[in-house]
């Protein structure tokens, strides 16, 4: 038997305001379960506020909670915080998504996690990888009409990440979000219909 904690695991992935959330629930329509890293990383900074604050000794915190937005101009205009904040965060998301992920595997049915950072990580064995692609343009045009950000802190955030086109070359699946909702719906129905021709978790 497999030793393999993500057997019957595809990653969904793609970059900072593609769509992942809105496919996510999407797929969930269809069966397909998803773990969401985003999430549990919140929960991990709600969970350890103080240290934390102690990695930048430098006030993150409202109300004793960590500000994210405060935090999140940090790490994206300072790679060497986000280095320092991922080492503390990643092991503990990894710890928690493979924890959730149990109660999935016994299933011995495809589910999804979200990973934003699955090829940047290359921390998950998981076997197949959907991207979720936006072209950049539409990317930044999202970012600065939902959260505010100016164009130049859109592009910030962007390229902290590897670049949508490669994610999309190195990925099994492509899901188009360029469109409008139903093309998206489209794209889903499609993605599902392939999940469903894969051998996932048979695999000797």
């Amino acid at each position: 038997m497999s030793s393999n904690p993500f057997r019957y695991a595809i990653a969904l992935t793609g970059s900072i305001a593609s769509g992942k959330s809105t496919v996510a629930s999407l797929l969930k329509l269809h069966g397909l379960q998803c773990i969401d890293a985003d999430a549990v990383a919140h929960e991990i900074l709600d969970q350890h506020p103080q240290e934390i604050e102690a990695l930048f000794k430098w006030s993150c915190l409202h109300e004793g909670r960590v500000d994210r937005k405060k935090l999140g101009k940090l790490i994206f205009s300072d790679e060497k915080a986000r280095e320092i904040l991922n080492g503390f965060m990643h092991p503990r998301i990894r710890e928690r998504i493979a924890q959730k992920a149990q109660r999935f595997e016994k299933l011995a049915f495809p589910y999804l996690i979200d990973l934003p950072l699955f090829f940047e990580t290359n921390a998950y064995p998981i076997a197949y990888s959907a991207v979720v692609y936006t072209p950049q343009e539409v990317q930044i045009s999202r970012l600065e009409k939902r959260s505010g950000l100016t164009r130049e802190e859109a592009l910030q955030r962007i390229h902290a990440q590897m670049d949508i086109e490669l994610k999309k070359v190195k990925a099994d699946f492509v899901i188009d979000n360029s469109g409008n909702l139903a093309h998206l719906q489209d794209e889903c129905e499609a993605f599902v219909e392939r999940v469903k021709k894969l051998n996932i978790g048979k695999e000797a």
